[in-house]
């Protein structure tokens, strides 16, 4: 095999080698680490900031960003469980799910809206909707949890398919339908055109302010859905839910090679990125490490990761 075939695949699956390493270098630490339920453990760990890690990549890719993911978590958890409280109807429950997602999507039209239209830097639009969402959320539920034990809407947490968690099972659903969302159709191409570079893409015809709405009305239904389904996970919606899950998910994008310029970056690998941040957290947790150090440890992770991407720019640009 020659050097260049080799650095080919180094570029391309990296992250793949690191997550085994990383997770190798972890069972031999712990005992009983390597173990199914470890994996399993992990990738429901995984499955909530995941979800909204997919949302932040799409945005990313248009050389974006959603700061606001983890508060639209908070607040379309305690909507959903003010649905279902106090009821166990199937109609509430799938009430509960619409009208979660549907807020998500009408908060990330704003974000859309305000980037595109008002011509805010999508780092602003999101933060003031990060705030504005985390206070909705405390006002909603003055500052209390809020019940939501209705066995129609808690099935999906408890439920196994064949051995595979009903939460691990959206999850993948979700990958999947936007890997092909993102590779396979004309708005995907659109998204890469419109983070590739900007102007290009308005010459070529395609509707740049559209696609960018877009984007943010996914990435926030995707959050409304997490915030549905931790409600479900939890028997409660919690205005303190999501905090700092968008780090983690702009972590697992970024640590998954999506780069910050715009125009790089795929869902598979998103999700290898998302699969460290889970393995990391699981493994410093069994290690008993001060959760501030595990804080400290995922932020030098994200710095280490944007580093990567920066250096492989200016290697590129030379």
């Amino acid at each position: 095999m020659s050097s260049a075939t080799l650095k080919k695949i180094l570029n391309a699956y990296g992250m793949v080698f690191i997550l085994i390493a990383l997770f190798l270098a972890l069972s031999v630490s712990i005992d009983g680490f390597f173990s199914a339920r470890t994996v399993w453990s992990i990738i429901e760990q995984v499955s909530m900031f995941g979800i909204i890690a997919i949302g932040v990549t799409f945005a990313i890719i248009t050389t974006g960003i959603d700061l606001s993911s983890g508060s639209m978590v908070a607040m379309t958890s305690v909507v959903a469980a003010s649905i279902v409280t106090g009821g166990d109807a199937a109609s509430s429950a799938l009430l509960a799910f619409a009208i979660s997602i549907a807020l998500g999507a009408l908060m990330g039209a704003v974000n859309g809206g305000l980037t595109a239209y008002g011509a805010i830097p999508p780092f602003i639009a999101t933060l003031g909707m990060m705030i504005i969402a985390r206070g909705g959320a405390q006002l909603y539920s003055s500052g209390r949890p809020i019940d939501a034990s209705s066995e129609a809407f808690t099935w999906i947490s408890d439920v196994d398919f064949f051995g595979l968690p009903g939460l691990v099972l959206v999850y993948i659903l979700i990958v999947i339908g936007s890997h092909i969302l993102l590779s396979r159709s004309t708005f995907g191409r659109h998204v890469y055109a419109v983070g590739g570079n900007l102007n290009a893409a308005k010459i070529c015809g395609i509707n740049t302010t559209k696609t960018l709405i877009w984007v943010y009305v996914f990435a926030g239904a995707l959050s409304g859905l997490v915030g549905a389904l931790l409600a479900a996970r939890t028997y409660a919606g919690n205005p303190s839910y999501g905090l700092a899950w968008e780090l983690d998910a702009i972590a697992a994008a970024v640590i998954g090679g999506v780069s910050l310029s715009g125009g790089i970056g795929t869902i598979p690998m998103c999700v290898i990125g998302a699969l460290i941040i889970g393995t990391t957290n699981k493994g410093l947790n069994m290690l008993g490490v001060d959760p501030y150090w595990q804080q400290i440890i995922k932020g030098l992770i994200i710095v280490v990761a944007v580093l990567i991407d920066t250096l492989k720019r200016r290697k590129k640009a030379a």
